[in-house]
């Protein structure tokens, strides 16, 4: 099917899974970092204290992730989508009027939880089960909601800090967040069924079977996959939770640094494309060991700049990886694992990639605490991601003879 066509004929349900990635910016960490100076000032935190809150109610959220995803293999979209927005909402709301820094971690859990955990979820499970021939594209198109957010808030926000007192925006987080209640179940007022797409038109995954989580837990290719959805989450979000550090650390301004997310957005979007149509053509095993390779140069760069135009080129391999990261994880869990418990397996997918992002935080805000720079640690960083593509490089690599595809019979 031609692209065009591809999207006219299902432009409902990639407009609902761009939807939810969109909306799950308001728990990402690319926009709560942006008041990061503010909240640390409201609440008198130094960057270690921060740092831990954040991953303490991160950590709670991934936890939480491992029992909540697995609702998406029982419920429709158009009846758990709603009711996360609605989270989502509150938890804004809760960070624009919250006074107290007791409070704070329990904040952190539930904008974690329902933005960058559930709503996420939701939109990739569902492009994986609803997608078989197509699935790359499906998961490109519907990521494109992550990329917008990613491209236009953090800057729009900055700038928006200059005139309007930040807590006020977290309440027009919320009012979006509300908006998209009634616009997702127009999109989806005919829903395909979770439950019967997935039995009778599902995939399979290695030795021709559907995979429950207990039979994928017991499996070592999901252990050795640990590390790199682990490292690629932690350090991906501690680059973004300490931007406006790192633009002091660089002698930059803060908006000097933004400044290049959209076009690292830009990127990430032509690189996702790239990949959703590439894994359509050449599939999973033989992408995904090697596409956290660019950010071994990613992060070298980070370490070496000096002047902000040096950055262009750190995001450049960075949006190689982040955008190719938005389709071939989420669609290696139904090749391997198969679709009939996809909601299951992914949401411990999910819960490693949120604790990941946990631990990226606080770890590098401990240690910028005890005196190791961030550009010491980005070194550090690049090694972490050559040790994270062998693995899985050999574990793919192990696992892929058992890997049997059956026919597809849904052919969008």
């Amino acid at each position: 099917m031609k692209v065009a066509g591809f999207l006219v004929q299902n432009a409902p349900f990639l407009a609902a899974g761009a939807l939810m990635t969109f909306m799950s910016s308001f728990g990402q960490t690319f926009f709560i970092s942006i008041f990061a100076g503010e909240i640390r000032e409201a609440f008198g935190l130094s960057h270690g204290q921060w740092g831990g809150i954040y991953m303490l109610g991160t950590t709670v959220s991934a936890l939480a992730m491992v029992w909540a995803g697995g609702l998406t293999d029982i419920f429709r979209v158009r009846v758990l989508g709603p009711v996360v927005l609605i989270g989502l909402a509150a938890a804004c709301m809760a960070m624009a009027l919250n006074r107290l820094a007791w409070v704070l971690p329990l904040v952190v859990f539930f904008l974690r939880f329902f933005g960058q955990g559930m709503s996420s979820h939701i939109a990739v499970v569902a492009m994986a089960r609803w997608f078989v021939a197509t699935r790359g594209r499906a998961l490109s198109t519907a990521s494109l909601g992550f990329a917008f957010g990613e491209a236009f808030l953090p800057i729009l926000f900055v700038a928006l800090m200059t005139i309007i007192d930040w807590r006020y925006l977290w309440l027009t987080g919320a009012v979006l967040c509300l908006v998209g209640v009634p616009v997702l179940g127009w999109l989806l007022g005919k829903e395909r069924t979770p439950k019967r797409l997935a039995q009778s038109t599902g995939n399979v995954g290695m030795q021709g079977l559907h995979w429950t989580r207990g039979q994928a837990l017991r499996n070592p290719l999901f252990w050795v996959m640990v590390p790199a959805i682990l490292g690629l989450s932690a350090f991906n979000t501690a680059l973004f939770f300490h931007q406006v550090h790192l633009a002091d650390v660089k002698g930059w301004s803060h908006m000097e640094l933004v400044s290049f997310f959209p076009l690292y957005t830009l990127m990430s979007i032509i690189a996702m494309v790239l990949s959703g149509l590439a894994l359509d053509r050449f599939g999973t095993a033989r992408l995904t060991p090697f596409y956290q390779l660019p950010m071994v140069v990613s992060f070298l760069i980070f370490a070496a700049a000096s002047e902000p135009i040096a950055m262009f080129f750190g995001f450049f391999f960075l949006a190689l990886t982040m955008g190719a990261n938005t389709t071939l994880p989420n669609a290696f869990w139904a090749d391997f694992y198969g679709t009939a418990h996809i909601g299951s397996i992914k949401a411990m997918a999910a819960a490693v990639m949120v604790l990941g992002s946990a631990i990226g935080p606080g770890l590098t805000g401990l240690m910028i605490d005890l005196g190791f720079g961030l550009e010491s640690q980005f070194i550090a960083i690049a090694g972490y991601f050559v040790f994270a593509t062998v693995l899985m490089a050999l574990g793919i690599g192990r696992a892929k003879p058992m890997l049997l595809r059956a026919k597809a019979t849904w052919t969008e």
